[in-house]
């Protein structure tokens, strides 16, 4: 009877921080300030299920199973009885730690509890789906088609930009040659009425006196 006192004792101790941190919760407490994470939330759920283990097979039981046992060595029971629950305890949490560290389930939790908090300053509602496929792949591709188009067009955008840029270039190029070419057209005739001035100046002096 012992250890359904002592269960029954942790099960109302249990209750009684509930109901206080509820308490608290309405009142804009600490506990409403600080919800528990996910990891300690996994870790009440497998203490209530242990005490709750430890209530359902209670020293009341074990004895009526051994009941001559027990008439004739209660002591001995009741010290069979602790161990065996001590070691089923054990063997639980153990194994569930097992589980834990298998499947790395302390940092899932951490981080499933980072994506709700950031969730929570989200301004835009969450994405729920409406039961009929075509408007769900409609509302779920259209933003993404959308962004898409939008980028293309700024690319688009940038690319003519630059081919604007390197027309403008390639224009500014064909002045500079149009007008290299018109200077050295130039010198051309100038250099050319030069050497006919030369040679008519040349002819002059070889005539005869």
């Amino acid at each position: 009877m012992g250890g359904d006192g002592g269960a029954v004792g942790r099960l109302d101790m249990a209750a009684a921080r509930s109901d206080a941190e509820e308490a608290a919760a309405g009142d804009g407490g600490p506990a409403a300030m600080a919800a528990p994470g996910r990891a300690q939330v996994f870790a009440t759920v497998v203490d209530t299920f242990l005490e709750k283990l430890v209530a359902a097979g209670s020293y009341q039981r074990f004895a009526n199973c051994y009941r001559c046992f027990y008439k004739l060595q209660p002591e001995m029971t009741r010290s069979i009885y602790d161990q065996f629950i001590s070691q089923l305890q054990a063997s639980i949490k153990e194994e569930i730690q097992e589980v834990k560290n298998e499947g790395n389930l302390e940092v899932l939790f951490n981080s499933l509890d980072r994506i709700v908090e950031e969730a929570k300053n989200r301004e835009e509602p969450a994405w729920r789906p409406s039961g009929i496929p075509e408007e769900d792949v409609r509302s779920a591709m259209v933003p993404y088609l959308l962004k898409h188009r939008s980028y293309l067009r700024k690319v688009l955008k940038e690319k003519e930009e630059e081919n604007r840029k390197v027309a403008e270039s390639v224009l500014a190029g064909r002045d500079r040659i149009a007008e290299l070419q018109q200077l050295i057209q130039a010198r051309k005739h100038a250099w050319q009425a030069i050497s006919k001035e030369q040679r008519e100046l040349i002819t002059t002096f070889k005539e005869p006196q």
